[in-house]
């Protein structure tokens, strides 16, 4: 994107290839030439009487920045609505330039439609589906009819809010990412389809039978490709979408795939049910499971899985690549490219840290690596709402063309004098302690009701 403001015009000009390009363009100026703030908890925007003079040419390194987590649907976004949380919070992302996301609400009225085709009863697909905090797992296999049932009106409300996100999307030039078929099913499916090729998956955390442990439909039974479909068609029929899109499906979230489940016919079956309603889709993936599961995804096991897709038609999100990146432990992904993620926060919990050092570099290197398949960067928080700081350093790497002095990023970059003073509240453990900035790195703390 391009800002532009001579010293004798009294607006600012922002050129930028996209609604998103434009919008992270004024978001630069502000935040680089004027010392505002914007960001998940607190926004400052104190102009100047005089806007500054600018000239200047942003360019992205990478074609996508990527944003979010399966799990942050369960910890942060759950409860949200619209003008509240969810309008403002697209226009966050939109002003940070990130133009990839996923968009996994309201899915259930989609799987709910199909499962009645198929001649489940409401009592069992009310059994099936988790409490709205829990979905993310329920999506991905983990866990079964945990806090449920889902009401109604829970339906109808995800129903008018995904409408609205979707619709806000598309006019920042967000790309939506769909969900799809992993092959997890209901148990009640084996009262339907007795002679399926079906095998309990296994336990997640240690939770009783009763929650956990749905069934894997196995990607050799001709049902795989037949739900995947039916799926993404009603999926679409209520939710709109075009071709070329682009669908999450995460099988094998912390648990190891059924014995003898053949890896290759795995990864085709989920790619082929994508583009079976949709011939230009790309699978996202997100590789938690790679590094979770990593003493079964050997190298040769993760090839036969990611190959079974052609090149470039999987995107995998390397999630925790400032901690344990598993790029070059798998050679690129046998050359299907993928995001370096930061994931940093687990569970929604508050703490003051980050790999500062790591993020500041490691992508600069994996970016100019030999045989480098990285097209992206993101940020791949359980929870959001704590720590700001680490998130706008990694967000700045999607730009920039070195590493930044950190002191001076610290001291120019983050503490600028015109901010302060600045109240903010973090909760760590049993402390809550209020931290007063007085002055650039000079931090003066308060502990409140220390037990």
């Amino acid at each position: 994107e391009q800002i532009s403001k001579k010293k004798e015009d009294t607006i600012v000009f922002v050129k930028g290839s996209s609604a998103v390009a434009a919008a992270w363009g004024i978001h630069h100026y502000l935040r680089h030439f004027c010392n505002c703030h914007l960001s998940w908890e607190y926004n400052r925007i104190q102009l100047p009487l005089s806007l500054p003079e600018a000239n200047v040419n942003i360019t992205a390194n990478d074609r996508l920045r990527y944003y979010q987590n399966v799990c942050t649907y369960g910890y942060s976004f759950v409860w949200w609505d619209w003008s509240t949380y969810w309008e403002p919070h697209l226009d966050w992302m939109a002003l940070n330039g990130l133009n990839l996301a996923l968009a996994p609400i309201g899915q259930e009225m989609a799987w709910k439609a199909v499962y009645l085709q198929l001649g489940l009863t409401q009592q069992e697909i009310s059994e099936y589906f988790t409490g709205p905090a829990f979905l993310p797992w329920n999506r991905m296999g983990n866990l079964r009819g945990w806090s449920g049932p889902l009401t109604d009106s829970w339906h109808n409300n995800q129903y008018s809010l995904q409408k609205k996100i979707l619709k806000r999307m598309v006019e920042l030039g967000i790309m939506p990412i769909f969900p799809a078929f992993s092959g997890i099913v209901p148990r009640s499916f084996k009262r339907i389809f007795p002679d399926a090729n079906l095998t309990k998956m296994s336990n997640w955390n240690n939770f009783e039978d009763s929650y956990c442990c749905p069934y894997y439909l196995s990607p050799v039974d001709p049902l795989f490709g037949k739900i995947g479909s039916m799926f993404l068609r009603e999926y679409r029929l209520i939710y709109g979408g075009g071709e070329n899109q682009m669908y999450s499906c995460d099988p094998f979230n912390e648990m190891t795939p059924p014995n003898g489940t053949n890896l290759k016919a795995a990864g085709n079956s989920i790619f082929s049910a994508m583009t079976s309603v949709d011939k230009g889709a790309i699978w996202v993936l997100q590789g938690w499971m790679f590094q979770s599961g990593k003493y079964y995804w050997t190298k040769t096991r993760s090839k036969e899985f990611l190959t079974s897709v052609p090149l470039g038609r999987i995107l995998v999100l390397d999630l925790q690549s400032e901690k344990t990146p598993q790029y070059d432990r798998l050679d690129n992904y046998f050359g299907q490219p993928y995001i370096w993620c930061m994931l940093h926060n687990f569970g929604g919990t508050l703490g003051l840290h980050g790999s500062a050092s790591k993020i500041n570099t490691a992508v600069y290197m994996a970016r100019k690596a030999t045989n480098s398949t990285m097209i992206g960067v993101g940020l791949t928080p359980e929870g959001i709402n704590q720590n700001y700081v680490i998130y706008e350093l990694m967000l700045e790497n999607s730009w920039k063309k070195e590493p930044s002095n950190l002191t001076e990023w610290y001291k120019n970059g983050w503490f600028p004098y015109n901010l302060l003073p600045l109240f903010f509240h973090v909760q760590m453990g049993m402390f809550n302690i209020a931290l007063y900035v007085t002055k650039v790195l000079d931090i003066k703390y308060k502990t409140d009701n220390l037990r």
